[in-house]
């Protein structure tokens, strides 16, 4: 009888001491004390405290062992919403379906909770089926009218982008709340429906942070980056008081980088330091690629330098930004620091690398890193990775050795490799290379011989076989197959234009014209004369210099030298590779205009002054 008060006093530490939420070393402890005084009945509590330091192995091996006779419906529930965490894992499906099938004195029941978190695991799985499978049991439990199960099966269907049956559950539900709306928003921004999405987003009674970063980055997804800053900018107005978190900020940096909206993008970063949110590492990498993207390498630096302990994606960011600014020499500095931290380089870090190889000519650094990625990082090369490689011996003028890697690759190549050398075999004027590539081209899908056929058109041109590119239009034709239209953006004065080859619809686009003739004639003065080698029409030279005149970056920057103040420093985003016309009257602007020029093509950074290109036309 005596030793009775110390048994249940022992009981009450052990217990308060879990209330307490240990760290994992206290925690074990505590546990061996409850093995040793036989403290059974605090195998919930010692569950709930492994879960929430995600030990969910140990948590599923007191849950096995639970004591007679099973646990209670609260247990059951903490664990499936363990695993429902957990991307890819069936075990809170498996769980769900061995706690139905448990028969008296063990079974137990599924309340809300058990639904919403099996709901929430199915949207993890490649597949609907689970999804649909526990809809039905939802139907069949009478728990479709729960506001919590329902906003959780609206998600699971807007994963799978199934827009019908997510609307019916959303318009069968008797009550719903702003989780209910921004669920639905999201089945409409996964479906690609941005025109439903950005209706239905006006009509909805009232909005949170989540709402907003659903709808800001389905338009950054889709390629409406001036649309997704229209909204960011609605966000600081709006009457709701919404606070603005990590993925607002870093989908608009995103948007700023893409469109090389530098002012907006610099004034996103002063908003970060103004409203006191906190510079996560995933807003720290935001900034460096918009600032690099938006050609302030030194910016990007700035923010890098003062990261006191960068991350593996702090430093992937700045070797992408160096690399696309053809700096591989800096690139290949900012790798060798990752290494000297012991932080393991990444996929997209081995890519940003070599593509700073790429377009500075290091063959040997690339051959270096390609062929030890595997044995010294543990990462296999992916098909990225080869067309990295390739396009780095391509642009060398290697393209036997080039030729051969794709040949030996041990994946089948894409038709992404397959153009960055024939490229290589364009710059290089090898049509004997490029029409076998062709060749391995026509055995993959319609939209990707496309391309191929394209690059291979202007080979033919460059060196004047028009017969050959006669046939390859023809049948081009009959494919109905057509180029990217060619499409430029300027930020002039903080707002966002968008010029497109042969531009007709801009209100001003006469006096752009009228300008850029006058641009042109001025650079003739300094050796400019328009290339037409490229032209892929059989016209008069005439009117092959109005094909090349026109190209949207020139009319972009007719506009800016019509808005801006002299010498200003013009800013280009285009969507296409920069053609060696525009190339060379940028270079001849530059000098007699005595101003910077800065383009971002699809590769990589072009800046012009006084006649030259940060690229020494190497590109």
């Amino acid at each position: 009888m005596q030793t009775q008060p110390s048994i249940q006093f022992s009981k009450r530490l052990l217990y308060n001491l879990l209330y307490k939420r240990p760290p994992i070393s206290d925690l074990k402890k505590i546990h061996a004390q409850i093995i040793i005084s036989s403290q059974k009945s605090l195998t919930d509590s010692l569950i709930h405290c492994y879960l929430r330091t995600n030990n969910v192995n140990v948590a599923r091996i007191l849950f096995n062992n639970y004591p007679f006779p099973s646990p209670p419906t609260l247990v059951w529930n903490l664990v499936i919403r363990a695993y429902s965490k957990l991307q890819g894992s069936l075990e809170s499906v498996n769980l769900f379906h061995q706690m139905l099938t448990l028969d008296h004195p063990f079974s137990a029941v599924p309340d809300e909770y058990t639904f919403t978190f099996v709901i929430t695991s199915c949207a993890h799985q490649k597949s609907i089926i689970h999804g649909e499978i526990i809809h039905g049991m939802v139907k069949k439990n009478g728990y479709l009218m729960n506001l919590y199960v329902a906003n959780s099966l609206i998600n699971v269907y807007a994963v799978f982008a199934r827009l019908d049956d997510a609307y019916k559950v959303f318009d069968e539900m008797p009550e719903v709340d702003v989780f209910s709306w921004t669920s639905l928003l999201g089945a409409y921004v996964n479906g690609g429906e941005m025109g439903v999405a950005s209706k239905f987003f006006e009509e909805m009674p009232v909005k949170n942070d989540v709402s907003w970063a659903v709808m800001i980055s389905g338009c950054v997804g889709c390629g409406r980056y001036a649309e997704a800053l229209r909204y960011f900018g609605e966000l600081g107005k709006s009457e709701h008081n919404v606070k603005t978190n990590e993925a607002i900020v870093v989908c608009a940096l995103s948007a700023c980088a893409h469109l090389g909206a530098l002012d907006r993008g610099s004034w996103i970063h002063g908003y970060i330091g103004k409203n006191g949110i906190s510079e996560t590492s995933n807003i720290r990498t935001a900034l460096i690629d918009m600032y690099a993207k938006c050609g302030r390498i030194d910016c990007a630096y700035r923010v890098f330098d003062r990261i006191s302990k960068p991350d593996v994606h702090n430093y992937t960011s700045m070797i992408s930004g160096l690399s696309i600014h053809g700096l591989g020499e800096d690139a290949i500095r900012v790798f060798n620091q990752i290494l000297v931290d012991k932080i393991k380089p990444n996929e997209v870090t081995i890519l940003g690398v070599l593509n700073g190889c790429s377009h500075s000519g290091m063959v040997q650094q690339g051959l270096l890193i390609f062929y030890n990625m595997e044995n010294s990082w543990g990462i296999v090369p992916k098909i990225e990775h080869y067309g990295c490689f390739v396009d780095l011996l391509g642009r060398a003028g290697y393209l036997a050795k080039a030729f051969g890697v794709v040949k030996s690759m041990s994946i089948d190549p894409d038709v992404v490799v397959w153009r960055a050398l024939l490229s290589a075999c364009r710059v290089h004027r090898n049509t004997y290379l490029g029409e076998r590539i062709v060749n391995h081209i026509g055995q993959l899908d319609s939209q990707s011989q496309r391309g191929a056929e394209i690059l291979l058109s202007n080979l033919y041109a460059s060196l004047g076989k028009w017969d050959s590119v006669s046939i390859l239009r023809h049948e081009m034709s009959k494919q109905k197959n057509q180029a990217d239209i060619g499409c430029s953006w300027i930020e002039v004065n903080g707002s966002i234009y968008e010029f497109r080859v042969a531009d007709q619809l801009h209100p001003q686009i006469i006096e752009i014209r009228e300008k850029l003739s006058e641009i042109l004639k001025r650079a003739g003065l300094v050796g400019y004369a328009a290339n037409i080698n490229y032209v892929s029409f059989d016209l008069s030279d005439e009117e092959k210099e109005q094909a090349v005149a026109w190209h949207s970056e020139k009319l972009a920057i007719a506009f800016a030298f019509m808005s801006t103040a002299p010498k200003t420093s013009i800013r280009v985003v285009k969507n296409l590779r920069t053609c060696e016309d525009c190339h060379s009257a940028l270079k001849a602007i530059s000098k007699v205009y005595d101003r910077q020029i800065i383009v971002r093509d699809r590769s990589r950074f072009h800046t012009f002054r006084d006649g030259k290109c940060s690229c020494n036309d190497y590109w």
